[in-house]
């Protein structure tokens, strides 16, 4: 058949074939159609035209229709895309996908809103408007368009990076392989992949009709169905997508968020209908209301509101944090109750020393989801007090096992115990003695002034802090060691021929494999080509960013976020060991450097300085250390007036907010502190600076006032 033959010519031929001719046919329909995949999914240089393709699989699809009987086993009726892949590929995201920060209150969203006047220099009267958007319960895709035809499909991944799964994209009725209208050259289109219940429930009936893998929930069986290395399983699969933003554009979709939707549904994309504009917070509440009235209704899961400026040109003012953006906020559902029995109360040892109240309870479903196990928080929240201010909570009802407990997932996601029904408790019901001893070493656990929690005092010599140590360092916003589990780490813990019992023993675990009688690939579970997987693995993740490595340590304290001010701070890990080691906790100029980091306080100060200095752990860290490459953080903008330089904020500024300042400064490659010191290089002093310019004064440091910062800064 020629490529110019048109569908309707071939189709008509179906009738005059024999038997034999249209078993000739289909064998080679599935060759043609076979290579043209592996050229379009596997090699991206596509052989034939879309039109040519699709007269193909009709053709196919008409003589097999005809002769049933006829239909092969690798029938392009059932094939999707090329071949298995071994693995997902992976996909730096040109533009990252962050996470929303959320709200759960009313008072949440008029904050957010004051938030963001503030920011903007924006009166309580001056119009904003935002759009609300039903926050799909389901796995974040990126789409990326060429010239109209999809090129790249990724996963969310941890923002940065995620797993190439074009193939499976391609399968989904609701994602265009090309776009109609006149789209940019480059469009990097984002939603959420999702299953309705009516298909959840369907799929969960025909697996378990077959002994195969039911799933929890439907947002579960999407995130399974796509991440499959087999597209033909994905293409079986029901998945549906909205579209709700873009990464990387060559040209702007237009000026607002609500009018950039409508651009994405003209181009064929499926944007939610309950997508609404919205004047000021009263409006974004309404909303709000009206969509969780038709929550239950809907037939697929969402799990709150996203609300988000609609002016791009105020979204690109007000910028990101470190891992949220400035302009939006998901408003999370409230929690949803039920009643059950309390079981037990299990005290778990956290990484840092904290003994976690866990509460064992008569499984019960709450939101869709089966819940066991509860989190007590604290020792004051099982006596019906609060921790920070002793008043009672629960009206003082303290908790005790065999009591009927309600239990709620705050933001749909944590499961919590927020009262008890003294009406039921059991007669013989205790109140709960919590332990003043670690339950797992023995060390006395002791609790600070001001501390809500109590804490072992073994440290890492506590098998527990030990264990979740490593835990959270090979976490996925750590080292993220694929194959280094939660259940791994547990079982190389405990091992007494291989053991992990620090971080710096899971880079010699191929070495001690090696000379060891008792192979890895001799244990349960592992055979040589699944040890040999791990050791790739581990040898990967020996090149790691210094904000990870720093995260990693799991210092009190210390998250991402703080972690990554740090990394961009010191900029490499010889000036920031070096700095800890010297820092004398209150005294001396590294103490004052380190304090004077914008968002670095003096409790996490003195939490990183402290692990510098506790002997057991420094050694480990520095048994650690060598057998990682550190790559230092890109460098910020060299070429401005204040790139490199140290600057301060303080008194009123009048033309933009301190948090913009701080944010323009930063972009441009300057450091912000918060307080003056030998190492600040300018004071920007507004009207109202107290002494902060004294400090300058005394210390040296140049000191100007606003017009001449927007002036060296231009403008």
């Amino acid at each position: 058949m020629a490529e110019g033959d048109a569908p309707g010519t071939a189709l008509g031929l179906v009738d005059r074939l024999n038997e034999d001719e249209a078993r000739q046919e289909l064998a080679r329909l599935a060759a043609e159609i076979a290579a043209a995949n592996q050229a379009y999914h596997a090699e991206d240089a596509p052989i034939m035209s879309d039109a040519t393709y699709d007269m193909l699989k009709a053709r196919n699809a008409a003589i097999e229709a005809r002769f049933p009987g006829l239909k092969r086993t690798d029938s392009p009726t059932e094939l999707v895309g090329a071949a298995p892949a071994e693995g997902f590929g992976k996909v730096a995201h040109r533009v990252p996908m962050l996470s929303l920060s959320n709200a759960f209150a009313p008072e949440d969203i008029r904050d957010f809103d004051t938030r963001t006047r503030r920011f903007l220099n924006l009166p309580p009267e001056a119009p904003l408007r935002y759009v609300a958007e039903p926050k799909i319960d389901g796995l974040s895709l990126s789409l990326r368009y060429e010239g109209g035809r999809l090129v790249q499909a990724a996963t969310r991944g941890d923002g940065e990076v995620g797993e190439n799964v074009t193939a499976n994209a391609l399968t989904l009725d609701d994602i265009p392989g090309r776009l109609t209208g006149d789209a940019p050259v480059v469009l990097e289109v984002r939603g959420e992949v999702y299953m309705t219940h009516e298909d959840f429930a369907a799929l969960n009936a025909r697996a378990a009709q077959a002994g195969g893998k039911v799933f929890a929930n439907p947002r579960n069986a999407a995130a399974g169905s796509l991440r499959q290395l087999d597209a033909r399983i994905t293409a079986s699969r029901p998945l549906r997508f909205f579209a709700y933003a873009w990464g990387e554009l060559s040209e702007p979709l237009a000026g607002t968020q609500w009018d950039s939707l409508q651009r994405l549904a003209a181009l064929g994309f499926k944007v939610n209908p309950l997508i609404q504009l919205c004047d000021g917070p009263d409006a974004l509440l309404a909303t709000y209301a009206v969509i969780e009235a038709q929550r239950a209704t809907l037939g697929y899961d969402i799990d709150g509101v996203v609300y988000k400026v609609d002016d791009l040109g105020l979204q690109r003012r007000l910028g990101f944090r470190s891992t949220t953006p400035r302009w939006a906020v998901a408003h999370k559902f409230s929690a949803e109750r039920a009643w059950t029995r309390l079981l037990g109360i299990d005290v778990n040892v956290g990484r840092t020393g904290a003994l976690a109240p866990l509460a064992r309870l008569q499984p019960v479903t709450v939101g869709g989801v089966v819940i066991s196990n509860a989190t007590l928080h604290n020792e004051d929240y099982i006596a019906g007090r609060s921790a920070s201010t002793g008043e009672p909570i629960r009206e003082g009802r303290d908790l005790r096992v065999g009591d009927w407990v309600e239990v709620r997932r705050a933001g749909d996601v944590i499961p919590q115990i927020v009262d008890v029904d003294l009406s039921r408790r059991p007669e013989d019901a205790a109140p709960f003695a919590f332990p003043h001893t670690c339950p797992q070493c023995g060390s006395e656990a002791l609790r600070e002034a001001g501390d809500a929690v109590r804490r072992c005092t073994g440290g890492i010599a506590c098998p527990a802090q030990a264990v979740e140590k490593l835990k959270h360092f090979v976490s996925r916003n750590a080292f993220d060691i694929e194959g280094l589990g939660i259940k791994q780490i547990e079982m190389f813990f405990n091992d007494p021929l291989l053991p992990i019992r620090e971080p710096a023993d899971i880079f010699t675990l191929e070495e001690r494999d090696q000379i060891n009688l008792a192979r890895l690939r001799n244990r349960l579970g592992y055979g040589e080509k699944s040890a040999q997987n791990l050791f790739r693995a581990i040898e990967q993740r020996r090149r790691i960013p210094l904000a990870r490595l720093i995260f990693a340590l799991g210092i009190r304290h210390l998250g991402e976020a703080g972690s990554q001010l740090l990394a961009q701070h010191y900029g490499s890990w010889e000036a920031f060991e070096h700095a800890m080691t010297a820092a004398r906790i209150g005294e001396g100029s590294e103490w004052s450097e380190l304090t004077s980091i914008d968002g670095v306080g003096k409790v996490l100060a003195t939490s990183v300085v402290t692990a510098f200095h506790q002997e057991s752990e420094r050694a480990a860290i520095d048994r650690l250390i060598p057998h990682l490459s550190i790559e230092n953080p890109p460098r910020r903008a060299t070429e401005s007036p204040v790139a490199g330089k140290t600057v301060v904020f303080t008194g009123t500024l009048e033309h933009m907010t301190r948090a913009e300042a701080k944010a323009r400064a930063e972009a441009m490659g300057a450091k912000v502190a918060g307080s003056v010191s030998a190492k600040t290089d300018l004071l920007i002093a507004g009207p109202g600076a107290g002494s902060k310019a004294r400090d300058a004064e005394r210390l040296g440091v140049t000191v100007i006032d606003e017009a001449a910062w927007l002036a060296l800064i231009g403008g």
